[in-house]
């Protein structure tokens, strides 16, 4: 998939986003994959659940122990065995639909369902998650992820599922921000996730304006990013590398698809081959 001689379309990466999807079923959500990798995205879920446990034992205390109990059991599944994981946290919401694990449940339930791809139940419980708390970052940030890689631009709702996930990653953006650590959560622990979420949240961001045709606030967020990686994101790069050409920058472009091409991955040939092109574009210029 050479670079083509006329701009970067939106369906130019429809063959891109859907061997990303293919390849990470394996592993988070992450696609689909999170910047970040898997391993540090499962440590991330872990966290952010751990958070959760915290902040409901802090507001909502005592609770019931058989609550506790099954919440514990939910909690200690591992994230890549999803299948136990809904399993656990379907049965926890038959059993105890008013808990206050109730948020928590949904959270994990939400990563469970994106690590299957089943996003009919991922959409689903996210939207649960978020009607108890329109603030779960966690929710935001994900959702707000995940609309521009499985975007459609022939359906009916293609611009408003953009807008809906410009506003859950701001909204995320802007809660991050202003976040305070919890009691119980170390410093690093705590930048950690605050920062990968962060991440996150830029890379949403610079995808969904890059579906739009807007490749200077793509490249910018995309820069944030993969800049603040130490890991940086394939894809992301790939579609770093798509913008700073739409933008006629192509010895930038030829940098970063040099660095995409240095990842193992399905992106790994064509970045290589782009990165070739835009030298040569670079050196005629």
């Amino acid at each position: 998939m050479n670079l083509p001689s006329a701009k970067f379309g939106t369906a130019f990466l429809a063959v891109a986003f859907a061997l990303t999807l293919t390849a990470a079923s394996a592993s988070y959500a992450q696609l689909m994959q999170p910047p970040g990798g898997p391993s540090n995205m499962q440590n991330l879920q872990a966290s952010q659940d751990q958070i959760s446990v915290l902040q409901d034992v802090e507001t909502h205390s005592p609770i019931d122990p058989k609550q506790t109990d099954a919440y514990k059991k939910f909690f200690e599944v591992a994230p890549q065995d999803t299948d136990k994981k809904i399993k656990l946290g379907t049965a926890f919401l038959g059993h105890y639909p008013k808990s206050p694990y109730t948020e928590a449940v949904e959270v994990g339930l939400t990563n469970a369902y994106l690590a299957k791809q089943d996003f009919t139940d991922f959409f689903s419980s996210a939207n649960r998650a978020l009607a108890l708390n329109p603030n779960e970052v966690d929710v935001l940030t994900t959702v707000g992820w995940v609309i521009p890689h499985v975007y459609d631009p022939k359906a009916a709702n293609a611009a408003q599922q953009l807008d809906e996930a410009e506003r859950y990653e701001k909204r995320a953006i802007d809660l991050l921000d202003k976040m305070k650590k919890s009691d119980g959560v170390s410093d690093a622990d705590f930048a950690r996730s605050k920062n990968q979420s962060l991440q996150q949240a830029h890379s949403a961001l610079g995808l969904i304006y890059f579906r739009r045709g807007d490749y200077t606030d793509s490249a910018s967020e995309l820069q944030q990013s993969t800049n603040a990686a130490a890991n940086p994101d394939q894809t992301d790069l790939f579609v770093l590398g798509a913008d700073l050409h739409n933008l006629n920058r192509h010895a930038d472009a030829a940098k970063v698809f040099a660095q995409c091409s240095q990842i193992a991955g399905a992106l790994q040939d064509n970045c290589k081959k782009n990165a070739d092109q835009e030298q040569q574009l670079s050196a005629a210029r």
